[in-house]
């Protein structure tokens, strides 16, 4: 199974920087050897200028989310179809700032799944437990209950192509913390049970504070298939290297 490294630059990043950042990255991908499909989702304001900038590039173009409908009365809001009009080909749904920040339920992730499905971009869906929910050992129940209620139901195999999961712990996120590769590994396990035998080959990404210094134990645990990466995307040298220890 191919690896995938996705950066999710969150509200970082103006035009020339951002620009600047693709372009040396692609320029990395086509000298280097990498076996890994890498994905940048930049900020809206940034998506035409990324996806020229990948232009001829083998790294992917991503929303950092959409809404579920397709237009409308939706101020600030983007779609899905929108996104894939941009470019995109991917998008990530359900990051826990999202679910936090902005009080996205489960039911409302299942929207946008379904919402980017329809126009054909592939979901990088996130789960994750908030510090209390690990401490009581409710990991697994919280991220099978995040699956199950924000998967849309009747998923065939033919869907994994078009599905990742991020497993994301709400207080590894830019805490400079991280499980164990250990325990990654029990999560990860538990997610795949969880996603049955139908979705079998969805891709299962680690995020939550990945950088250099720790990317290889994290990315060469059994059951993580890549890496969905925040503050260290914003830095050439770190992503890269990241990059490289997904293989």
């Amino acid at each position: 199974m191919r690896k995938l490294v996705a950066a999710n630059w969150k509200m970082n990043g103006l035009k020339a920087g951002g620009v600047m950042l693709a372009r040396d990255l692609a320029k990395r991908v086509a000298t280097g050897k990498l076996s890994s499909e890498l994905v940048i989702c930049p900020p809206a304001t940034l998506l035409i200028a990324v996806a020229e900038a990948l232009k001829g590039s083998s790294i992917a173009l991503g929303g950092q989310d959409c809404h579920a409908d397709e237009k409308g009365a939706h101020t600030g809001d983007i779609s899905a179809v929108m996104l894939k009009d941009a470019g995109c080909r991917y998008v990530i749904l359900g990051h826990s700032e999202r679910r936090i920040g902005h009080h996205e339920s489960d039911a409302d992730v299942r929207a946008k799944v379904l919402a980017a499905r329809k126009a054909g971009l592939a979901a990088i869906l996130c789960v994750g437990e908030s510090e209390a929910e690990r401490q009581a050992g409710k990991t697994l129940d919280v991220v099978s209950r995040q699956l199950a209620d924000s998967l849309p139901p009747g998923l065939a195999g033919m869907d994994a192509a078009n599905l990742s999961i991020a497993y994301e712990p709400v207080w590894a996120i830019g805490s400079g913390r991280t499980p164990t590769p250990a325990e990654v590994t029990e999560i990860h396990a538990g997610i795949r049970r969880a996603l049955g035998s139908q979705l079998r080959e969805v891709r299962i990404l680690y995020g939550g504070s990945v950088k250099p210094q720790n990317a290889r134990e994290l990315m060469t645990a059994p059951e993580v298939n890549g890496a969905l990466v925040g503050g260290a995307s914003l830095a050439l040298d770190d992503f890269w290297a990241i990059a490289r220890a997904c293989g």
